[in-house]
């Protein structure tokens, strides 16, 4: 019984190693943006996605998301952006983020669709807030996305 139950804990020690090592482990560090319109200044710190790690974890298996809490991915270079919403829980909307800060689409995903949603052109970010956030903060296509320092 003893040699069993180390089996077992070895086992899981090396799932949860091999979880971590793939990145589904990844941490993600705040940065501080605003989002500009011609009426309003939104401040907000947001998880950064930066490497490819990250950008594959994304929001996954996340239960809830505060009311100003995100996600902002960025791109290796300016591409069209893509996002599908696999192992996702939450309903969010997104908008993709030109290399010079102007949000380009802002669109609505599901949760577990694997559908690919895809930004209008090349873009360099994405940001993932909760469902209906950007409509409610007045935040459209056109506006710009300001790195805080």
């Amino acid at each position: 019984m003893q040699k069993a139950l180390k089996s077992i804990q070895l086992v899981i020690t090396l799932v949860l190693a091999c979880f971590t090592l793939s990145g589904w482990a990844a941490e993600f560090e705040s940065v501080p943006i605003s989002l500009v319109s011609s009426t309003t200044k939104i401040e907000l710190s947001v998880e950064f996605a930066e490497s490819f790690e990250q950008r594959s974890q994304g929001l996954m298996f996340r239960e809830s998301l505060c009311a100003q809490c995100g996600m902002l991915f960025q791109y290796e270079q300016p591409q069209v952006g893509s996002m599908w919403m696999k192992n996702t829980l939450i309903p969010l909307d997104v908008a993709f983020i030109s290399k010079s800060g102007v949000i380009t689409d802002i669109l609505s995903m599901k949760p577990h669709d694997l559908t690919s949603t895809r930004s209008s052109g090349k873009v360099l970010f994405a940001l993932e807030m909760n469902v209906g956030w950007f409509a409610e903060n007045q935040i459209s296509v056109g506006d710009k996305l300001i790195f805080v320092k």
